[in-house]
């Protein structure tokens, strides 16, 4: 039977940027449960770069990992992994007080995080229904993340650094014997020193087999559209729109246009598909927002964004089963805080502070231990 010093449950991007930090001084072997890693939420990702998405914690994260997303290591990515895109939260008039909160809360992070006039928006992407948009709030640094060039760069660097990855390996029991973790999955039995949990929206349920209490994460489905512009309409140059209450947002994508009702309708954790009321809802608000005719939707899709009661991800170890790491509830923000987090992960799960870097930016081991849900 193989022995390792951390087996992470989950090859989504949790897992993946865990094993790859953890592989450069230890044995690390990922289990995935389906035939493909990154088959879930990972896969099915809006795909958003921004320092001003999220709660202080989250944003902290973000921040954190920027230096690797500009920089990664040498052969990590054969791409950049961010493009400049920018984002834009708009608000019609009586939208004004959340959008003075908003930037409130987020313009000490940059200078140029400012409001804009309803004129330049119109400018920028000009399809917004006369009288629409009467207050805005422009993030010009926000950018686009390549998602799969990112996951991508985590596995081929984890296996380089000597890691290794078992898909099909759905894990059916865990239990401890002689100060190692035995783990029972379809695909054999394992033992090793530390489990981290990175299960997304099965991550409760991993916890259980675990014997631990679950932290009360709520997999919620969040669903997206793809459809084309009308010929002859530039998109490519639009920024990201969100509406100031997070009621849908829209952006270019590979030459068509991505929209989302922003829902959260809670679901059992799952292979989640998109609902056709969900669609509807969403197309009803984007003729209520702009003029472009939705003839046809190319592609549809839903994936599940899981949440814990405060909205921040859950990062340590279980304060009463021995050695087990949770690394869950990264809600809508875990790839932009995937280098981040697996920068803390390292740190934390080999029980080091938490690094300078990120205690700089207000980032502390008590914000994200699962002993704040108890």
């Amino acid at each position: 039977m193989a022995e390792f010093d951390f087996l992470i449950i989950g090859a989504g991007m949790a897992g993946a940027s865990a094993g790859y930090a953890l592989a450069s001084q230890a044995r690390v072997l990922i289990l995935e449960q389906e035939d493909q890693p990154g088959y879930h939420t990972t896969g099915r990702s809006a795909a958003l770069y921004a320092e001003t998405y999220g709660n202080a914690t989250v944003r902290a994260l973000t921040t954190g990992g920027k230096g690797f997303y500009l920089n990664p290591p040498s052969g990590f990515a054969a791409h950049p992994l961010l493009l400049p895109r920018g984002v834009v939260f708009i608000g019609r008039a009586d939208q004004r007080a959340s959008l003075d909160a908003f930037l409130e809360e987020v313009s000490g992070l940059r200078s140029n995080i400012r409001r804009i006039a309803a004129a330049e928006v119109e400018t920028q992407v000009p399809v917004f229904r006369p009288g629409y948009v009467a207050d805005a709030v422009l993030d010009p640094d926000a950018m686009d993340i390549d998602v799969h060039g990112l996951h991508q760069g985590y596995l081929k660097g984890l296996k380089a650094r000597g890691g290794q990855l078992v898909t099909d390996a759905q894990v059916r029991g865990l239990s401890r014997q002689a100060g190692l973790w035995q783990v029972e999955s379809k695909a054999g039995r394992f033992a090793a020193r530390v489990v981290v949990n990175a299960a997304g929206a099965w991550a409760d349920e991993i916890g259980a087999l675990a014997g631990a209490a679950p932290i009360g994460l709520v997999p919620k489905r969040r669903t997206a559209i793809r459809f084309r512009p009308p010929a002859g309409l530039d998109v490519a140059r639009w920024p990201t729109i969100i509406d100031a209450d997070e009621q849908f947002y829209f952006r270019p994508d590979a030459g068509q246009i991505l929209a989302s009702p922003a829902d959260e309708t809670p679901m059992p954790p799952c292979d989640v598909q998109p609902e056709d009321l969900d669609i509807a809802i969403l197309v009803d608000r984007l003729e209520q927002v702009v003029t472009l005719p939705i003839p046809r939707i190319e592609s549809r899709w839903a994936g599940l964004r899981s949440f814990v009661a405060d909205k921040t991800p859950v990062v340590g170890y279980d304060d009463r089963i021995e050695d087990f790491f949770w690394l869950a509830g990264q809600g809508g923000y875990g790839i932009q805080t995937a280098p981040g987090i697996a920068a803390l992960v390292e740190a934390l799960a080999r029980h080091e502070p938490v690094p300078p870097e990120l205690e700089a930016l207000g980032v502390t081991e008590a914000a994200l231990s699962p002993i704040r849900l108890r």
